[in-house]
């Protein structure tokens, strides 16, 4: 008997150069096992923390179109759809009614969600009652930073007891998974690390519902990446597969993949820009493809704490 394959649908942006939405996901997700199917919801030259970029944007109504093709070849089953940064109100319904109508053909489909509300680039204040009255219902995975997690709660962190609660308020909206990447909370090891969260709520086989709460020290960097956010929504996405209710180990391995693969590219960009340069934003493109090894298996840098509450 084969394992049944696992199918990601990926709603996200697309670059023709460097990483960033699509281009940060797809190649992770296909190094560790699992078929993408990407619909690019803009088509850069580049991401828009470069001096230029040109492109063309996708709308609801071809996004409609795309899906309307893999629905008429009855192919539209999915076990995962992951999506991102979207600045259209129209376009992330669009992906809501898409996602509802994924999960009736599959009740077991896991749907994560990087929710990018406070980017360097602007977002229109409407789309924050989309995401939180439509997207965060029907998601499974969320991903927010602290900004995000406070937005979408209405509820302000300053305490880790603050955090454990906004992540429960997160749960009663929907998503079994949420781990706030990044916060403001002073972290046990002093001011060069910041502090993540992470909750999991799990169905027992008796009906009642266990949650599992765990906190990270993630040391700083001192730049600016771009791509990051997405290729971190996919790799919870990825080892929460691989490991099912167990949320330290994912963590673990997710945040560990993000060390690798952030410390490469800043030695490279150190390298290129020479001594007291600071990089540019193309030399501090993510080196992804130069990363495979530690994302198919990552040296473990990162243990998470469980928190017992």
């Amino acid at each position: 008997m084969h394992e049944m394959e696992c199918r990601v649908l990926s709603i996200q942006s697309h670059v023709v150069r460097g990483y960033v939405g699509n281009k940060s996901a797809s190649f992770p997700l296909q190094v560790l096992g699992f078929e993408v199917d990407s619909i690019n919801s803009v088509q850069f030259s580049n991401h828009t923390g470069y001096s230029h970029w040109k492109g063309q944007v996708l709308t609801a109504d071809e996004l409609h179109v795309l899906y309307e093709g893999i629905k008429l070849n009855n192919v539209h089953h999915y076990d995962y759809v992951l999506t991102g940064y979207t600045r259209d109100t129209s376009f992330l319904e669009m992906v809501v009614d898409i996602v509802q109508e994924l999960k009736r053909a599959n009740p077991n489909l896991v749907y994560g969600v990087y929710p990018s509300l406070c980017q360097p680039y602007y977002v229109p204040e409407n789309l924050h009652p989309v995401y939180k009255n439509k997207v965060v219902p029907v998601a499974d995975i969320i991903t927010p930073n602290q900004f995000e997690a406070e937005l979408l709660t209405g509820k302000n962190i300053s305490t880790e007891k603050d955090a454990v609660e906004v992540m429960d308020l997160l749960h009663k909206m929907g998503p079994d998974t949420v781990v706030i990447t990044s916060s403001d909370l002073p972290s046990r090891l002093g001011d060069r690390f910041l502090v993540s969260l992470g909750s999991q709520r799990t169905l027992m086989p008796d009906g009642t519902k266990s949650t599992q709460r765990v906190r990270m020290e993630i040391p700083k960097v001192d730049a600016v990446f771009v791509g990051t956010g997405d290729l971190f929504a996919a790799m919870l996405l990825a080892w929460t597969h691989h490991y099912p209710n167990d949320l330290k180990t994912a963590c673990e391995k997710t945040f560990s993949v993000m060390h690798h693969v952030i410390k490469r590219t800043i030695s490279y960009a150190h390298d290129l820009a020479g001594p007291g340069r600071k990089p540019s934003p193309p030399q501090l493109e993510l080196r992804m493809v130069q990363s495979k090894a530690d994302i198919e298996d990552p040296a473990i840098v990162m243990e998470a704490t469980v928190l017992n509450l």
